[in-house]
């Protein structure tokens, strides 16, 4: 028989990226877990099929998804605040800077159930990023920050939080991608499927506020990624698409020829098949050095610095910079060679091992 969820973990998701990050955390944690899914993202494509392969969500909250920043955390706040009246967990983890993230934490922290936050301390220093907001209230919020590198935990440090409550665990995004990345075969079948040869077309996404909220950025954006010297696989995130039509930019879109959202697994094949990735990803700039692959970043500023200094990422704004730097790195013979043996600056694959044990540290 489970335990009772007084005495079970919660773990809280509400969107692609934090469904990948904590999907082996809840494996480690088995019955002495749950999950609970915000609905923040609220399409299929972009949730649903992530959840496939993990237990079931115990709590499913409504009203969440396509709503407006506030109502989603009034929602999530409320939600949560009755689940844990009715059902106390002995901890809640969230992972990130996102709404769910920032929100849950918040639910948690009046209900007095301790707060493990997952990728805790990474800052841009950029406060017109939505998601540096929401990084900072759960870093106020948070009993257990586990920080993926030591910049990020000096990060805390330098904002008052004590060394004692902070843990260096690596990034759970190694593991994640290790596992979930296809194998030759699989891999094979999945570029044959969408028309791609290994090695020959850059596999670009965009979907950040910041790139699809501004017309003129976003024009200058896709005609950059139409200048391309290689093919462009655009797998165009829903929010994406809604912007191009909202902008008038639908000609500028159709001529990329862009594919809808994919599944992890064909994303990850694709991703480690391609030349030249581009995108505006927080994830991505991990997973790619993961992957072993040079990254475009379209961002105004990061809070990965690390991929940047490893080499992996270029930080890049929207116009003919794109281009240029597209070209340089494909005319760098050496590059797949130096990327191949410069070890991932995000942990050694045991970040989940490392918060699972201090999650079920907390179970009764």
């Amino acid at each position: 028989m489970a335990p009772s969820c007084s005495s079970r973990v919660a773990v809280v998701v509400g969107t692609r990226p934090e469904i990948v990050k904590v999907a082996h955390i809840v494996g480690l944690l088995g019955n002495q877990g749950y999950l609970v899914n915000t609905g923040q993202h609220y399409d299929h494509d972009m949730s649903g099929a992530f959840l496939n392969g993990l237990t079931p969500p115990e709590v499913v909250l409504s009203g969440v998804g396509a709503q407006p920043r506030s109502r989603q955390f009034a929602r999530i706040i409320e939600g949560l605040g009755e689940h844990f009246d009715r059902q106390p967990a002995a901890a809640v983890v969230v992972q990130g800077d996102t709404n769910t993230a920032a929100a849950a934490a918040q639910a948690a922290h009046f209900a007095g159930i301790p707060v493990i936050h997952v990728e805790a301390g990474l800052r841009s220093r950029d406060r017109a990023m939505p998601e540096e907001i929401n990084r900072m209230l759960v870093g106020v919020l948070a009993d257990w920050h586990c920080a993926p590198t030591r910049r990020d935990a000096d990060n805390l440090v330098n904002e008052g939080v004590d060394r004692s409550r902070i843990m260096l665990t690596g990034n759970t995004i190694v593991e994640a991608t290790q596992a979930a990345v296809p194998r030759d075969g699989e891999r094979h079948a999945l570029l044959a499927r969408h028309g791609l040869e290994h090695g020959r077309y850059i596999l670009a996404t965009i979907h950040r506020p910041e790139n699809t909220d501004d017309p003129e950025r976003l024009a200058a954006i896709l005609t950059q990624f139409a200048k391309l010297p290689l093919p462009v696989f655009f797998a165009a995130h829903p929010r994406t698409r809604a912007a191009a039509a909202r902008h008038e930019l639908q000609a500028d879109l159709d001529r990329l020829s862009p594919s809808g959202p994919l599944d992890h697994r064909t994303y990850l094949a694709l991703a480690s098949s391609a030349r030249l990735l581009i995108s505006d990803s927080g994830g991505l700039q991990e997973e790619t050095t993961v992957l072993k692959k040079p990254l475009i970043v379209v961002r105004n500023s990061t809070e990965r610095p690390e991929s940047i200094e490893a080499g992996f990422a270029h930080l890049v704004a929207p116009g003919p910079q794109i281009t240029r730097v597209a070209q340089a790195l494909l005319d760098d013979v050496g590059l797949d060679q130096r990327l191949a043996s410069t070890p991932s600056p995000y942990g050694d694959g045991q970040a989940s091992r490392r918060i699972a044990a201090l999650a079920r540290s907390y179970v009764v």
